[in-house]
C-alpha cells in the first residue's frame, strides 16, 4: 500500500480559455488546502485519448513516488463508462475508464490495482453530467491526499479498458518498422521506434550506417537539432529515448505532411 500522495498532477484537454482546470483546482483546495497541484498540460487535443495516454505514460515517472495523477480526456463523460482509481508501486492515477491509462497498465506487473470509484460521498455534492473532472476525479484525488485509503473508493476490477498501442517491429536484422505516434507543438513527429531498437540493429553491424525513411523520403540521424541549419527533414533520438523527425527551427509535420499513423522505418546500410 502506498502512503498518501503529496502532489496532484493534472492532464486534460480543457485548454486555457475556459475555467475548467481552475474549477478542478478549486475543488481540490477546498478539500485539502495543502495540496500541491502541478499542471502537466491542458492542451491535449480535444477528445484524443491516445495522446493523453502517451503523455501521462511518458511523464509520470519524472514525479516523486506517491504522486497522484489526474487525467481528464473524457468524451464519454456522463455515460456508463466508469471512473477509476489506479494504484501502482509508486503512483496513483485517477480518470475515466476509456484507455487513458493504457501505457501505465502495459508498464506494470503484479503491482497494479484498478478500482471502480463508486463511493459517492467522496464526490462533489452537486454533481452534473458533463464535468466529472470537477465532480468526481478532483475530489477523489483530494480525499486520497487527506489520507483516505484507496480501498474505500469502490471495488477492484480487472476488465478495465486498454487501448492498443502500436509497437515497433524488427522483421530483419537490418530493418526496423514503426510509425508516428505523437506530434508535439513544434511539429516534431515522435515515432514508436526507440533507441534500444537502434542498438539492436547496430549489434548486427556496428560499423553500418542507419537511414530513416518516412513517406518515401530518406533522411539521416543527427545528435541534436542545431547540428543542421537547412530546412530538410532529419531524425534524432529525443530525450525520452524515441526516434523523432524534425526540421530545424520549423514544423516537420506541416512541411512534410507527416501525421500520426504514418509509417517510419530504419534501415541499416552496410558501411
Amino acid at each position: 500500500m502506498l502512503n498518501q500522495p503529496a502532489i496532484i498532477t493534472l492532464t486534460t484537454d480543457f485548454g486555457y480559455r475556459d475555467p475548467f482546470a481552475g474549477m478542478m483546482k478549486g475543488v481540490i483546495l477546498q478539500i485539502n488546502p495543502q495540496a500541491k497541484i502541478v499542471d502537466i498540460t491542458h492542451n491535449i487535443s480535444p477528445h484524443n485519448i491516445k495522446e493523453a495516454a502517451f503523455t501521462i505514460g511518458t511523464t509520470h515517472s519524472f514525479f516523486p513516488p506517491r504522486t497522484m495523477h489526474v487525467v481528464v480526456v473524457d468524451p464519454g463523460v456522463g455515460s456508463s463508462r466508469r471512473p477509476i482509481l489506479v494504484t501502482t508501486d509508486h503512483h496513483y492515477f485517477i480518470g475515466p475508464d476509456n484507455g487513458v491509462f493504457s501505457l501505465i497498465y502495459n508498464s506494470q506487473s503484479n503491482s497494479l490495482n484498478v478500482i471502480h470509484i463508486t463511493s459517492e460521498h467522496y464526490f462533489f455534492p452537486h454533481r452534473g453530467p458533463t464535468f466529472h473532472g470537477r465532480d468526481i476525479f478532483a475530489p477523489a484525488a483530494a480525499w486520497i491526499t487527506k489520507g483516505i485509503e484507496s480501498a474505500n473508493f469502490g471495488e477492484m476490477i480487472t476488465d478495465y479498458v486498454t487501448l492498443p498501442f502500436p509497437s515497433s517491429s524488427i522483421p530483419t536484422k537490418t530493418n526496423i518498422e514503426g510509425e508516428v505516434i505523437y506530434i508535439d507543438r513544434f511539429g516534431n513527429a515522435i515515432s514508436n521506434i526507440k533507441a534500444l531498437d537502434l542498438n539492436t540493429l547496430y549489434s548486427a553491424n556496428p560499423e553500418g550506417k542507419l537511414k530513416v525513411i518516412v513517406k518515401g523520403k530518406q533522411t539521416e540521424l543527427k545528435n541534436y537539432y542545431a547540428q543542421v541549419t537547412d530546412k530538410e527533414l532529419y531524425a534524432l533520438i529525443n530525450s525520452n529515448g524515441y526516434l523523432e523527425l524534425f526540421v530545424y527551427s520549423d514544423n516537420a509535420s506541416a512541411a512534410f505532411d507527416i501525421k500520426v499513423g504514418d509509417a517510419v522505418s530504419v534501415e541499416l546500410a552496410q558501411s
